[in-house]
């Protein structure tokens, strides 16, 4: 409780700091600065929350881009956009959530109804909006959380968005840690409510994810391919190092 209660009130303030950026500055300032704005704000977050980000690899240096990752919990779009300022594509849910939902809507979340054939084509449609002004969108393709061990199976439908924009696509394998030791402790998973995790993340210590950036997946052997073959080697390169690991070098997020 004694370090629940501090790192939940910067939590808030931190957030609701961040939503007023969001209402009264964004419209009137450059894509780049509410780029880095984000970046910075989503590293002090992680800090916060008491989560080391740890990167291996590098993101993509042409942009825009589409960013495939694996899902563990909520905090991977923050543990992202840390390294590379991203806009998600989420469930729709999340728009609801109080303070994050409102948080993510204000900073161009793509929100797909999920079970709808129609909804597909909106989201496609937005990506490929987000394409045509310069950002990065970031897509989950499982379509749901998992304890982090193991990779599910990838839908391929918002794969078409980047190939028909000739957009390259950049896998990102996120690899949760408690005290040293890979784990499922603040995985987002199950009947576990957004409380009910935010208590075991903020009562703890000793947390970090490592972001490991794969070799990006050009764009023309992406349209050769398929969305299917794209998925499938995302999912494939993502999964070897979720359940292996690999030797690249690592830095901290912060370049500290």
């Amino acid at each position: 409780m004694l370090r629940f209660v501090p790192r939940l009130v910067l939590l808030l303030l931190w957030i609701v700091t961040a939503l007023l950026w969001v209402l009264a500055v964004f419209p009137l300032v450059s894509q780049r600065l509410r780029a880095s704005v984000t970046q910075g704000w989503s590293r002090a977050l992680m800090r916060f929350c008491g989560i080391r980000v740890v990167v291996k690899g590098k993101p993509c240096t042409s942009q825009p881009f589409m960013l495939v990752a694996n899902h563990v919990s909520w905090v991977d779009i923050f543990v992202v956009n840390s390294v590379c300022p991203t806009s998600f594509v989420a469930k729709s849910e999340i728009r609801r959530w109080p303070l994050l939902g409102w948080l993510a809507a204000g900073t161009g979340t793509v929100f797909i109804q999920r079970g709808m054939r129609s909804a597909l084509s909106k989201a496609s449609n937005q990506i490929k909006e987000r394409f045509e002004r310069g950002h990065v969108v970031g897509l989950f393709p499982e379509g749901t959380t998992s304890p982090g061990f193991d990779v599910g199976p990838f839908h391929s439908s918002l794969f078409q968005a980047a190939i028909e924009a000739r957009i390259d696509i950049q896998p990102v394998a996120l690899r949760f840690l408690h005290r040293g030791e890979r784990s499922d402790y603040v995985s987002f998973v199950g009947e576990q409510s957004l409380l009910q995790n935010i208590w075991r993340l903020l009562g703890t210590t000793g947390v970090s994810v490592e972001a490991v950036f794969l070799p990006v997946m050009p764009h023309a052997d992406c349209f050769q391919q398929g969305r299917s073959h794209a998925a499938a080697h995302a999912r494939q390169g993502i999964r070897k190092v979720v359940m292996v690991g690999d030797d690249q070098q690592t830095h901290p997020a912060d370049g500290s």
